[in-house]
C-alpha cells in the first residue's frame, strides 16, 4: 500500500466524474452540510465535469442543476415519504434513532447500484468518486464489476467509526480493496481505515476544504448587528452543528452554569438543528440559563460567517458516541478558524490535526464541563491570548485547509488514477 499525505497537485488530466453520495443538499439553502457540493464546484472550476448522484428525498427534485452542479436523485422507496434513511442529520443518526430504517438499507443499496449502472450506460465517465465506504463505496464496487471504470472512495469518518460488526467490516474491506485509491480526511480516519485490515492499493490524506476568503463588508456589518442584538455588553459564545448527543452541547450548557462562580455570564448562541433540541432546551431551563442561551435554529453556511465573526469564542465540545463515532475532521472548527475567531474544542477525533493546543486554539478532554468552563474563562479574560491563537489558526487553515487546496489535491489524485489506467 502506498500511503502518503498529498501536498502538491500533480499535472491535471481533466475528465468527467460521477460523484456518488448519500449526503448532499436537497435544495438551495438546505440544512444538509454542503461540503460535497463545494468540492464538486471547486473541481469544476479546475476544468472537471462533475455529475452528482444522490438518494431522493421528499420535496427534492429528481434532476436539477444546483449552484452550477448537475444533480440526479434516485428513488429507493414508494411512497416517497418512506425515504428516511439519509439526510436530516445523516444516515448514522437516522439508523440509530429509528432502528426500523435498517430494513430500508437493502432497497437503498439496490436502487443505488441500478442508478449508477444506468448512468454508466448513458454517459461516458472517466472515474467514479464515492463518498463514504458504506453504502456508496460498496455499491460502486458492485456497479462497476467487470467494468474498466476506476473508483476513488473518500472516507469521511462516520463510515469507519460507526456501522460496526464483522459482516459490515467485511463489506468495507471488499469496497476498499477494489478501489483504485482511497482518501481520508484526517489522521484519526486514516488510523481507523488501517485498523480494518484492508489492503488499499493507494491511500491519501486529503482534508475537506473550507472557505478562507476574508469576510466582506456586509458580513462584517451583519456581525455587528448580531452582536448588538444578542450580547451588547457581555461576551458571546457560538456553537454550530447538529443538535445530537455526540456534539457535546450538554457539556457546554453545564460549563456555562459553572462559569457563574467565576463572575462570568457570557451569552451562548446554538446554531443548528437536530433531534436533541427539545432535550437540550429542557436542560437549559433546568440549569436556569434561559437568559444566556439562544437556540437560533439552522443557519445557512453563507450566513454563518457573520455569527462566527460576532462571537468571541467558537466552542466545539464533541465527544465519542456510544457507537464509536468521533469527530473525524471538524469542519465547523475550521470555518471559525478561517474567519479569525478563537476556538475551543474537545481533544476528540481529527480535530487535533488542526487545533494545536496553546498554538491554534485550546483543547479540553471530552465530556469534562469543568475543563471546558476553565478554557472559556481563560480566553475571555485574556484577549491577548485569544488574538494570538486566532492569528496562528488563520494562517494554518489558509495553508492546509482551504477549498482550493483540497480540490487541487483531489484533482491531482484523480489525474494519477486515470493516467495509471491509461498506461495499463
Amino acid at each position: 500500500m502506498n500511503l502518503k499525505t498529498f501536498n502538491m497537485p500533480q499535472p491535471l488530466h481533466r475528465g468527467r466524474i460521477l460523484c456518488s453520495t448519500s449526503n448532499f443538499p436537497r435544495w438551495a439553502g438546505d440544512s444538509t452540510t454542503p461540503f460535497v457540493l463545494h468540492l464538486a464546484q471547486d473541481l469544476q472550476a479546475l476544468g472537471w465535469q462533475v455529475d452528482v448522484l444522490a438518494p431522493h428525498a421528499p420535496g427534492a427534485a429528481y434532476h436539477e442543476q444546483l449552484d452550477g452542479v448537475r444533480v440526479a436523485r434516485f428513488r429507493y422507496l414508494w411512497p416517497e415519504y418512506l425515504q428516511t434513511v439519509c439526510y436530516q442529520g445523516g444516515a448514522l443518526i437516522n439508523l440509530r434513532r429509528q432502528p426500523l430504517n435498517q430494513l430500508k438499507l437493502p432497497p437503498l443499496i439496490i436502487a443505488q447500484i441500478m442508478a449508477i449502472r444506468q448512468r454508466l450506460r448513458t454517459t461516458r465517465y472517466d472515474l467514479l468518486h464515492s463518498h463514504w465506504i458504506l453504502p456508496q463505496g460498496f455499491s460502486g464496487r458492485l456497479a462497476c464489476w467487470r467494468l474498466p471504470l476506476p473508483q476513488v472512495i473518500t472516507v469521511h469518518g462516520g463510515d469507519v467509526f460507526g456501522l460496526r460488526g464483522k459482516l459490515l467490516a467485511h463489506f468495507k474491506r471488499a469496497a476498499l480493496n477494489a478501489a483504485a485509491a482511497v482518501t481520508v480526511n484526517s489522521s484519526v480516519t486514516e488510523q481507523a481505515v488501517l485498523a480494518l485490515g484492508a489492503h488499499c492499493p493507494r491511500m491519501v490524506r486529503i482534508p475537506m476544504g473550507v472557505t478562507t476568503t476574508a469576510p466582506d463588508s456586509i458580513q462584517q456589518a451583519t456581525a455587528a448587528t448580531l452582536r448588538q442584538h444578542y450580547a451588547p455588553d457581555q461576551p458571546l459564545l457560538l456553537f454550530s452543528g447538529r443538535l445530537v448527543e455526540e456534539k457535546g452541547i450538554a457539556d457546554l450548557l453545564h460549563a456555562l452554569a459553572l462559569l457563574r462562580p467565576m463572575a462570568l455570564k457570557p451569552r451562548l448562541l446554538i446554531a443548528g438543528a437536530g433531534q436533541d433540541r427539545p432535550a437540550l432546551e429542557q436542560l437549559s431551563d433546568q440549569l436556569e440559563l434561559q437568559d444566556q442561551v439562544h437556540f437560533i435554529g439552522w443557519v445557512e453556511p453563507a450566513a454563518l460567517v457573520a455569527y462566527q465573526l460576532a462571537a468571541d469564542v467558537v466552542v466545539a465540545p464533541s465527544r465519542t458516541a456510544a457507537n464509536g463515532w468521533v469527530e473525524a475532521q471538524g469542519l465547523s472548527v475550521l470555518e471559525a478558524m478561517a474567519v479569525g475567531t478563537p476556538v475551543i474544542a474537545s481533544r476528540c477525533g481529527g480535530v487535533v490535526d488542526a487545533v494545536a493546543h496553546e498554538h491554534t486554539g485550546l483543547l479540553v478532554a471530552e465530556g469534562q464541563p469543568l475543563q471546558l468552563a476553565n478554557a472559556i474563562a481563560r480566553l475571555l479574560q485574556d484577549p491577548a491570548l485569544a488574538r494570538q491563537l486566532s492569528q496562528a489558526a488563520l494562517i494554518r487553515v489558509q495553508q492546509y485547509y482551504s477549498r482550493p487546496a483540497s480540490a487541487e489535491a483531489f484533482a491531482g489524485l484523480f489525474a494519477e488514477v486515470m493516467n495509471t489506467r491509461l498506461d495499463v
